[in-house]
């Protein structure tokens, strides 16, 4: 396999991997897209044996709330720089999109991380470099299932077993897991895992 097709090949793998993230996040993400083979990602995305990463940007809407909408962007450049943040911002201003995933290709500048975190304010933006896209990390057998709970869930689990946030046990927010939901601090993720005696065991852990 010739580099071009290496790099087709593993793009098409990252875009396979992101539709996956959202849809499990709770966006709307068409069938197609999650089951776009090889050659349709080739046709589509593809020119010239080189994939043209601007063409991938595309924005979801969450499934029980059409008014909570994501981009997400395919930056071009290897090292991501402060003029593409800008673009991005502006973009999500215009259409009035609050959430961002950024997937990078090699780098991105300290100058670019500090412009993300100026604007945390006002956008959450998120990102991700391709090489850690390349597989989807929740279907990994080593990892249990998780299932991220809402506000209401997360009220009736405290009050059930008469916890208090603290007591719970931790995640990191930057876990890979945690990451992959978009889990911010104070979610609570319900881990299910297999047990040879009860069938599943369920445990609850709370995004630090």
């Amino acid at each position: 396999m010739d580099s071009d097709s290496r790099e087709i090949t593993r793009m098409w793998r990252v875009y396979r991997t992101i539709h996956q993230m959202c849809r499990d996040r709770g966006y709307l993400i068409a069938a197609g897209d999650l089951n776009r083979t090889l050659e349709e990602f080739r046709t589509q995305f593809a020119s010239g044996g080189k994939v043209d990463r601007t063409r991938m940007t595309f924005i979801v809407q969450k499934r029980q709330d059409p008014t909570s909408q994501m981009f997400v962007f395919f930056p071009e450049d290897v090292s991501v720089g402060v003029q593409p943040i800008k673009e991005y911002s502006r973009r999500m201003v215009q259409e009035s999109v609050n959430n961002a995933i950024i997937v990078y290709r090699k780098k991105i500048t300290s100058s670019a991380t500090k412009s993300i975190s100026e604007i945390s304010g006002k956008f959450r933006i998120e990102i991700f470099q391709e090489s850690n896209l390349l597989v989807n990390i929740t279907e990994h057998e080593l990892v249990p299932q998780h299932k991220v709970l809402t506000d209401e869930q997360k009220r009736e689990i405290l009050t059930r077993y008469r916890l208090k946030e603290t007591q719970l046990p931790r995640i990191m927010h930057d876990d890979p897991v945690a990451r992959y939901y978009g889990m911010v601090r104070g979610q609570v993720v319900q881990i299910i895992r297999p047990s040879e005696t009860a069938g599943r065991y369920v445990t609850y852990r709370i995004c630090m």
